[in-house]
């Protein structure tokens, strides 16, 4: 191994040790959430879990790997520990807040992911469209809220999306562990419960992104721009401006009427795959601080629409409305790193606060595992690229900053630790026995079916 390998190697140990030191200080802001201390203990076992390699992440599998002899504590920590996860929640989204405030531009971005379930019985639970499934299926959606930088991004809001007939159910709500003072919210809102957070606590930041669900809300709009809070979010094709006064126009006319072939520019930003390039015109309405952004495939033409708002005290130009508009996919990012290594997707759970809690630890881990590779990528060494398509690759072509998912990599590496071949005996034993009588029951409550159907007859 080459000098320079080894000083890599050591330098990357070194940010393993740096996850585990911000997992332990956000762990211990945490501490006013909870009432009692064993509860707080296990919420950082359970974190240790959900970054570890395990393949699935639920109570029984982080119990487990945590030591504990049966997943009763980790239930308990889900289900009905006393412990305030809204407030954990606000923990998360200041030390997200803290260590990526300082980037030349911040974006809160709003989108939804979901988990598939089967059966009625979970919170949240209905058939709906599912982005992650890419169909209708049956699951729970829930409402996210990003703090995008351009130097790292993590998941600081969440907030389940619950049907109307749960909560017109009052025996449906109460098995599900729904609190009695919720109300019906749309995902719009939802987000404005998010945000609102974000303002109280103040990390928010100047400007929000989302998709089409999320601009078509004039709710949603009215709130940004009584907060002062410059937007750039997806609309329809269908979506109305106003172009003269008492003219309103489709977004889609607005473009064929208005906007000449040479009024497009082309900009590039940087993504995590590297250069993303499109055209781009910026469209004037009847109001000084409401545009339209449209963006526009270079090879298949193909439109795309954003209405924007920019607050008066801040000067703007259309690069910084497309940065702010890109800024919106490292969401996508989060969501595949929360469920491919982190568990986002993963509970077992069926009452709303244990779901609510699985995902708040699993934004804590992905917090961590973010805020370290964002530390990390501070300190990295430009990247060698070509400047010219003739360009020929150096001999070393070093490497790249640390990733999420290699943070979660070094940090396992440093904490991993064997457990007694015993103690993984006694969770063999203890799953067979487990399974053994819930077969037992589940063919108790056949025979019972088949006994009520015989005597209908």
């Amino acid at each position: 191994m080459r000098q320079e390998d080894r000083e890599a190697a050591a330098a990357a140990i070194v940010e393993g040790d740096r996850a585990v030191a911000n997992l332990t200080l956000l762990h211990e802001r945490l501490a006013p959430c909870f009432a009692r201390k064993n509860p707080f203990a296990q919420a950082r076992k359970y974190m240790t879990g959900l970054i570890s390699d395990l393949p699935r992440k639920n109570a029984w599998t982080i119990a487990e790997h945590a030591g504990d002899a049966t997943p009763d504590r980790m239930q308990r920590l889900l289900n009905h520990a006393v412990w305030d996860h809204d407030s954990a929640q606000g923990v998360v989204r200041g030390f997200v807040a803290e260590h990526l405030a300082h980037q030349p531009l911040v974006v809160a971005a709003l989108d939804e992911s979901g988990q598939e379930k089967a059966g009625d019985a979970t919170a949240g639970v209905k058939r709906q469209y599912m982005g992650c499934a890419g169909r209708i299926a049956n699951g729970v959606n829930t409402v996210y809220c990003s703090y995008a930088t351009p130097g790292g991004h993590a998941l600081v809001g969440a907030r389940i999306w619950i049907p109307a007939e749960q909560l017109d159910d009052p025996d449906r709500r109460a098995g599900l562990g729904i609190d009695a003072t919720a109300t019906f919210r749309t995902k719009p809102q939802l987000a404005i419960d998010i945000l609102t957070d974000m303002v109280a606590d103040a990390t928010m930041p100047p400007w929000v992104a989302g998709d089409e669900v999320y601009g078509r809300s004039s709710k949603l709009r009215e709130f940004l721009q009584g907060n002062e809070i410059g937007y750039v979010m997806r609309v329809g094709c269908a979506f109305h401006i106003q172009v003269r006064s008492g003219v309103s126009a489709r977004a889609d006319e607005v473009v064929t009427r208005y906007v000449e072939p040479d009024a497009w520019q082309v900009c590039s930003v940087t993504g995590s795959k590297g250069e993303r390039v499109y055209a781009w015109a910026w469209i004037a309405t009847t109001s000084p601080r409401h545009f339209l952004l449209v963006r526009k495939h270079l090879t298949s033409g193909e439109l795309a629409f954003h209405y924007c708002y920019v607050p008066e005290d801040r000067p703007v130009t259309v690069m910084t409305l497309v940065r702010v508009a890109c800024l919106r996919w490292p969401v996508e990012e989060d969501f595949e790193f929360g469920k491919d290594h982190f568990g986002l997707d993963h509970s077992q759970v069926r009452l709303y606060a244990a779901y609510l809690r699985h995902v708040v630890l699993t934004m804590a881990a992905l917090a961590v595992c973010a805020v370290t590779a964002a530390q990390a990528k501070a300190s990295a060494p430009a990247p060698i690229l070509p400047v010219t398509p003739d360009d020929q690759p150096p001999k070393d072509l070093g490497l790249i900053a640390l990733t999420v998912a290699e943070v979660k990599r070094l940090f396992m590496l440093v904490t991993r630790r064997l457990l007694p071949e015993a103690h993984h005996l006694c969770w063999i034993w203890w799953r067979r026995r487990h399974s053994a009588r819930a077969r037992w029951f589940h063919h108790r409550a056949r025979l019972r079916r088949a006994a009520q159907q015989h005597d209908q007859l």
